[in-house]
């Protein structure tokens, strides 16, 4: 009886000691970053910046990938799915993983706690924007058009109940008017859908937008924030045109499958965390217009938890929409 104690004793021992130690050789093999959307949009462009930074800080290659579709819910399908040993995590945007969550209709096969948020890269405000040659100069030209002419704008997202739509409902409701929404996979097909008058406006992000704003071929009717976006200072902001109900914005932080341990999430943010601060990281950010906020641990799992609460109310408005 005894001998049979002492093994079980030592089996024990030996798993908490291997289980101390896990992760602490992490990591001795490429990591993929998985990204829900197309390549080009404000969420790739960052991820790839980021990971061409930190890859020389982890001394592994971060190999990023595009997996596309259902407004990003392929891509978390299988960020969910995969093993939770920090080799494949995923550059994700929020709301629109809360969204497709909340909305039976998505028939999700992953809940809110089937991630583990690990660490936030940007905070984009939401933009209202159309081609350079429209006819619509200020919000309050769309606006006054979409009153006269109900359901016949066509407004344009870049997925289906991500952070564009909602915005759109929220512009419908506090303006009285409704436009014909069209639904696209990501940024790149939005934008040119909008150049080649497929749609009449388009909802999407600053940093998605900037750099064509700058180059002339687009125009930013409305930064849909509190506060004017350092990128765009001539923009004006919907609260300053009289819409202060009508905030949105993309959050996009990297997540994992649950589970993943706690050495790995560790390293992983500290390296993250210190190519986030880089200057090389912020100047390049800055040149594309991505506002970098970054969050981690309890700040940032705390704010995933909040912001899956605030979205509840948004996400029943929207489908009793429909």
């Amino acid at each position: 009886m005894k001998k049979k104690v002492s093994i079980l004793f030592i089996a024990l021992l030996l798993t908490a000691v291997a289980a101390s130690g896990f992760g602490a050789d992490y990591p001795t093999k490429p990591i993929t970053l998985m990204v829900p959307w197309v390549a080009g949009g404000g969420t790739d462009t960052g991820a790839r910046i980021l990971a061409a930074i930190a890859e020389k800080m982890m001394g592994q290659p971060i190999v990023v990938i595009n997996k596309v579709g259902a407004g990003s819910q392929v891509g978390l399908t299988e960020l969910a799915r995969q093993k939770p040993d920090g080799y494949y995590i995923g550059c994700v945007s929020m709301p629109a993983l809360n969204t497709i969550i909340l909305d039976p209709e998505r028939k999700a096969v992953f809940d809110v706690d089937s991630f583990l948020p690990i660490i936030n890269q940007v905070l984009d405000p939401g933009l209202i924007w159309v081609k350079a040659d429209s006819p619509y100069k200020t919000l309050k030209d769309l606006l006054d058009d979409a009153k006269k002419r109900p359901l016949e704008i066509r407004a344009s997202t870049t997925g289906i109940l991500g952070d564009d739509h909602l915005a759109i409902l929220m512009m419908e409701e506090a303006a009285g008017v409704k436009f014909r929404i069209v639904h696209f996979e990501g940024g790149a097909q939005q934008f040119t859908a909008t150049l080649g008058g497929q749609v009449d406006v388009s909802f999407d992000n600053v940093g998605s937008v900037v750099t064509k704003i700058r180059a002339g071929q687009v125009r930013g009717l409305a930064v849909m924030d509190p506060q004017r976006s350092k990128f765009l200072p001539d923009v004006p902001t919907t609260v300053e045109l009289g819409f202060p109900n009508v905030i949105s914005n993309s959050t996009r932080g990297i997540l994992g499958p649950k589970g993943i341990p706690d050495p790995v999430v560790k390293k992983i943010q500290s390296v993250f965390s210190e190519a986030m601060k880089s200057p090389d990281h912020m100047d390049k950010m800055d040149k594309v217009g991505l506002a970098v906020k970054p969050l981690m641990g309890e700040e940032f799992r705390k704010y995933y938890r909040n912001l899956h609460e605030r979205c509840k109310p948004l996400v029943e408005a929207a489908r009793k929409a429909r």
